[in-house]
């Protein structure tokens, strides 16, 4: 059964950066779908940036595009994102998901993710 681990979560001013790591273990990673979700207070948990299984074909949310990159490395069994040009919507915590049977494709609403880490705040404030 995969375990997912989040950290590297913290406090930055707008403009700043930050990456989050996702560490997995009892499975290999790069065999399942992976995503970035994130979760603001009062709001519905959104899709950020997702991995398709086995294939370097990424997906990113508009309002993060040119800002944030998704990564993996497969020999640490981690996924990373990579978070410039923070601003201060970005604050939530985000958590990275995985599932399985998504094929080429990775963009799937959260209730197909069946794989959860336990989440990272991000604050981005002055």
């Amino acid at each position: 059964q995969l375990q997912l681990v989040e950290s590297g979560g913290g406090s930055v001013p707008p403009g700043g950066s930050l990456t989050i790591s996702c560490k997995a273990s009892g499975a290999a990673l790069e065999d399942y779908a992976t995503m970035w979700f994130r979760q603001a207070p009062g709001k519905e948990r959104e899709g950020v940036s997702c991995l398709v299984a086995n294939r370097p074909y990424t997906w990113y949310a508009r309002f993060v595009r040119g800002r944030f990159t998704i990564s993996r490395d497969n020999v640490s069994n981690t996924m990373f994102l990579q978070m410039n040009n923070l601003e201060p919507e970005d604050t939530a915590v985000y958590y990275c998901a995985a599932t399985i049977g998504l094929g080429r494709l990775c963009l799937s609403p959260a209730r197909d993710y069946t794989m959860w880490g336990q989440g990272t705040q991000v604050t981005v404030s002055s």
